[in-house]
């Protein structure tokens, strides 16, 4: 199937590992340059850039200036912007509570979650017009829509980040800029599997072993697994393609069937 992706130019954040990677590898294997942002490289994205035309950009998301910087860097080395992906994001389980958060934890869940999108779709938005059809891609999460105490900063700022894409889809759909969300349950990454992953820091506070906590977790879904990294990336490059020309103001949820509400 041809996505139409060749040529165009994509930028994307938290791009080197995970979720962010695979989505790197799979516009780059459609043909589209991209721009790779993380606060740190990897040598999977390094990688990548030897074998593609990736361009990776060292930069902190939660920096008010660094999505600026990224998207500069992106119409500086390949002249404009086609598709944003906003990505970056973090969670930190907790079992202390909600008053066991201070401003401190509620500013850093804002920022990395919320206003790093934020950001970037406002320092990218003039380029993406000037090229229209384009499109914007944001990574949310089930939480969203599926608030969870232990991680209630995380659920909260996901849910203002799907309401802001959908209002956003509004403004700029007559513009030809479409934008959607993707929102997958938990995945197999370093974030939910990792040694300081969601899994591990449930097992610590419970006293527990962290693969019966991802056991358990997997269970949930109708599937019975994670959503792989992959699946999360074949459903953002089909909505960045040409081929999903009419779908704006959609959030695709990918999660084995976790959630079972209409």
């Amino acid at each position: 199937m041809d996505l139409d992706l060749v040529g165009k130019v994509a930028v994307v954040t938290g791009a080197s590992k995970g979720i962010g990677l695979e989505i790197v590898r799979s516009l780059a294997a459609e043909g589209a340059s991209v721009v790779a942002g993380a606060r740190g490289g990897s040598p999977e994205l390094t990688e990548l850039a030897g074998r593609y035309p990736v361009h990776a950009v060292q930069v902190d998301l939660t920096d008010p200036d660094g999505p600026a910087r990224l998207v500069d860097e992106a119409v500086r080395t390949f002249g404009g912007v086609d598709v944003l992906v906003n990505n970056v994001g973090a969670v930190r389980p907790r079992s202390d509570g909600f008053l066991a958060l201070d401003d401190a934890d509620w500013e850093r869940a804002i920022t990395i979650n919320f206003l790093a999108a934020v950001r970037t779709t406002r320092a990218a938005l003039p380029h993406l017009l000037d090229r229209a059809p384009s499109t914007i891609v944001t990574i949310s999460s089930i939480n969203a829509f599926l608030p969870d105490p232990g991680i209630i900063e995380y659920s909260a700022t996901k849910a203002a980040l799907t309401n802001f894409c959908k209002a956003l889809s509004k403004e700029l759909g007559p513009r030809g800029v479409r934008v959607n969300t993707v929102s997958p349950g938990p995945v197999e990454t370093a974030l939910w599997l990792g040694s300081e992953g969601v899994a591990a820091t449930i097992a610590r506070e419970s006293g527990g072993d962290p693969a019966d906590v991802a056991k358990q977790v997997a269970g949930q879904a109708v599937t019975g697994r994670f959503t792989r990294p992959q699946e999360v990336a074949d459903v953002v490059v089909l909505l960045a393609s040409g081929r999903a020309g009419n779908v704006t103001g959609t959030d695709v949820v990918i999660d084995g069937g976790l959630v079972t509400t209409l």
